[in-house]
């Protein structure tokens, strides 16, 4: 191991949760992942149900796409009309545990990321917004109805729930 602040053996950056997060960013950002072991997964998220009633609120909706990889690290990104009918998106990464609870057909998934589209009188609406871009985090339950269809439901912090379809492309 080097003496010099800074410098580690090329394996060192591969430990511990930083050689995890920078596992998986390289996987995505490396072309010949986008067609690697794994599979496409299409999502859309018809509706979401807010924990308070807000006359500003509109309908919310996602359409998305993500790829899974055989080690069950994913990437993603979504298109949708928050809260206040605007256009937004969110661009993440994230991890999805299957078989939780001993249930083969039940999931567990998180993923964290980039968001825009809250500007303007919304701009408070979520945390650490700037100019519309924010950071954004979902925690998911599952359940897969069969190999490639799936429901879930997201958390959306202390907004609501989000409920979404999806099929894997494989």
């Amino acid at each position: 191991m080097s003496c010099v602040a800074g410098a580690a053996e090329p394996d060192a950056a591969r430990s511990g949760e930083d050689g995890i997060l920078n596992s998986a960013w390289e996987r995505v950002t490396n072309g010949d992942s986008w067609n690697g072991p794994g599979h496409w997964r299409l999502l859309v998220s018809p509706f979401v149900q807010h924990y308070r009633f807000s006359s500003e609120h509109r309908r919310v909706w996602a359409l998305g796409a993500e790829r899974q990889y055989d080690d069950r690290w994913l990437a993603g990104a979504a298109y949708f009309s928050n809260s206040f009918g605007q256009s937004s998106a969110y661009v993440y990464l994230g991890h999805r545990t299957e078989g939780l609870f001993g249930q083969p057909s039940v999931f567990f998934q998180w993923s964290a990321g980039g968001m825009y589209g809250y500007v303007g009188e919304f701009q408070s609406k979520v945390p650490l917004n700037v100019n519309g871009f924010s950071p954004a985090a979902l925690v998911t339950l599952g359940w897969k109805y069969d190999t490639r269809t799936s429901f879930a439901v997201h958390a959306l912090g202390d907004a609501g729930l989000m409920f979404q379809l999806s099929y894997d492309l494989r």
